[in-house]
């Protein structure tokens, strides 16, 4: 339960960044593999982007260094060779887990948080739908690299793998499509003569 409290935090990390640039956040939805805040749109500017994908691997990064903290200070702090997913008090595992979660959202396997930090910078320096295209290409790389993972190990990262690729597709190919017709008049596409 703690987890998914967890991964709420980061996606409200999401919706807060959005907020900031005045886009609203339609809902938050909870998956067994993470979380997704489901934004009205994504952000134009690239830099805005960038804050929006980073807020919610930063939450992470913040509340992990927060319970560090906390176990230093009452003296509960894991050496190095302790640390563990699996062993230690709760704090200690909750600890992890944040820096774990950090880490992994910044992989950058579009359309994960480090694939649109990545198509963020990336668009920075070309157009949007170059950048889209790069990001969604490294996706599903990342996401073949799971899928054999997931062949030889643990299940569980098939379900990633498939997320990765079909998400990286649908992200490249709404980019193609809202590049194509944003020169487009409303009035080219409307029926005036019944």
């Amino acid at each position: 339960m703690l987890l998914f409290l967890f991964v709420i935090m980061h996606e409200f990390g999401h919706a807060l960044a959005a907020r900031k640039f005045n886009i609203k956040t339609e809902d938050i939805t909870l998956l067994p593999i993470g979380g997704v805040a489901r934004l009205e749109k994504m952000p134009d500017d690239p830099k805005e982007e960038l804050w929006v994908a980073f807020a919610g691997p930063l939450v992470n990064l913040v509340l992990g260094i927060i319970l560090f903290v906390w176990l230093f200070l009452t003296q509960n702090l894991p050496t190095l060779s302790q640390i563990s997913l699996n062993t230690g008090s709760l704090l200690q595992r909750l600890a992890i887990v944040n820096l774990v979660l950090f880490l992994f959202n910044l992989i950058p396997a579009f359309p994960m948080d480090g694939g649109r930090i990545l198509r963020a910078l990336l668009a920075i320096r070309t157009d949007y739908v170059k950048a889209t295209d790069l990001a969604s290409k490294l996706g599903k790389l990342f996401a073949f690299i799971f899928g054999i993972i997931g062949l030889f190990s643990n299940p569980f990262y098939l379900l990633i793998a498939l997320f990765v690729w079909v998400g990286a597709s649908q992200e490249n190919n709404s980019a193609k499509v809202r590049n194509l017709i944003s020169d487009i008049p409303v009035k080219d596409a409307m029926l005036t003569n019944f």
